[in-house]
């Protein structure tokens, strides 16, 4: 018993002896404050700003194609030949009526004269000289027509070497030579011209309402950008490198969908881009507005809501519920909820428990440059740190 005793008695000394762990470790910082501008996120289509179907302005059989199928074409170059026999032979009929009826006006402008100086002796009577006169005014009129007719078919003649309407990327040949063309209906080809090229997507009506009173504040202006541009992604990129403006939002909202066409316009000097791809275009969706900015591996998902953690003068935990926005460049924007003063809990987050006291080690939250801006940008000219190289 007595052994017993001791040996429960040393247990006890033993445990009193136990110290106690020190709290967690954890980095904190204040965060950073800039202003920023978001971004808004769509989807659409790269559409030509004119296309045209080419079709022939004369009927005839085709007999020369001078292009080749997808090549790029510029304004006025030939592209079809269709036979010009038959329309030569007109002009040349048109051309000797011209003739004839230049000899008919001639004759009738002489009689005219003389009958002139017989009037007046009476050698001539009036009905007989205003029936000459007549004459005269009917080959002048006749000759005009002709020359109309001739204008017409040289017109028809031009119209036998088919041109293009505009520069850009022309498509297959549709009919083949030895075809017989109809005036107005076959369809020879298609062009596109590419640079410019559009852009199109529809917005929804809430956007939309957004923007328009945004700009009602005169709230929607930047001094990186233009005013209303746009930055658009393809398909097999990770980065937003095809940028361009806004030109056109439609005149009326949907009323089946909800939502209202827009337009942007983008250049396309090498005519990568064309009709039919579809991309992610981001625009401008704010104005400035100053926000916080913590990594957001900070940010911890609390069922429905999104906190971070802060430590006050006694370096106990508290959270903080949070309206997040975009991630820009590593960095996660706080739109309300969060101080600038705050002590934000940005390294051990894990290590970090609501109510109990942690160990803080100064860090600071520096931009990630490498990383891209995923729903809007940091604005240089509205910020006071050292962060005029973000771009």
């Amino acid at each position: 018993m007595v052994c017993l005793a001791l040996a429960l008695a040393l247990a006890g000394c033993a445990e009193k002896k136990k110290p106690t762990p020190p709290p967690p470790t954890v980095m904190v910082a204040h965060p950073l404050q800039k202003q920023i501008v978001d971004w808004d996120d769509y989807v659409g289509q790269f559409i030509a700003v004119d296309s045209v179907d080419i079709r022939p302005r004369v009927t005839g059989y085709l007999q020369t194609i001078a292009f080749k199928d997808g090549q790029v074409v510029k304004k006025g170059q030939l592209l079809f030949v269709i036979d010009p026999r038959p329309y030569q032979a007109l002009v040349d009929q048109s051309k000797a009526q011209v003739q004839r009826q230049e000899a008919t006006l001639a004759n009738a402008t002489a009689q005219r004269k003389r009958a002139d100086s017989l009037l007046s002796s009476h050698a001539v009577s009036q009905q007989d000289y205003d029936t000459l006169v007549a004459a005269e005014k009917q080959a002048a009129a006749d000759l005009n027509a002709a020359k109309a007719t001739l204008q017409t078919n040289l017109l028809n003649l031009g119209f036998t070497h088919v041109t293009a309407p505009l520069s850009g990327r022309i498509s297959d040949r549709r009919v083949a030579p030895g075809n017989l063309v109809t005036q107005d209906q076959t369809i020879l080809t298609n062009i596109v011209n590419l640079d410019p090229i559009r852009f199109a997507f529809t917005g929804s009506e809430a956007s939309y309402l957004k923007y328009q009173r945004e700009n009602a504040a005169g709230t929607r202006q930047s001094s990186r950008f233009a005013a209303n541009p746009v930055e658009i992604e393809l398909q097999d990129e990770k980065s937003y490198r095809w940028r361009g403006q806004m030109e056109f939002v439609d005149n009326a909202v949907d009323t089946n969908s909800g939502t209202i066409r827009g337009r942007a316009v983008v250049k396309n000097p090498n005519m990568f881009l064309t009709p039919g791809m579809f991309g992610h275009m981001r625009l401008l969706g704010s104005g400035r507005y100053t926000g916080l900015l913590v990594p957001d591996e900070a940010v911890v998902q609390d069922q429905s809501r999104q906190v971070v953690y802060v430590i006050d003068a006694k370096n106990v935990v508290h959270p903080k519920v949070i309206n997040a926005g975009p991630l820009i460049q590593g960095l996660r924007v706080v739109r309300s909820g969060l101080d600038a003063n705050d002590r934000v809990v940005i390294g051990g987050v894990g290590r970090a428990k609501p109510g109990k006291p942690v160990t803080p080690k100064d860090g600071k939250i520096e931009v990630k440059t490498d990383q891209p801006n995923e729903g809007g940008y940091i604005d240089p000219a509205g910020t006071s740190a050292s962060l005029a190289d973000v771009h």
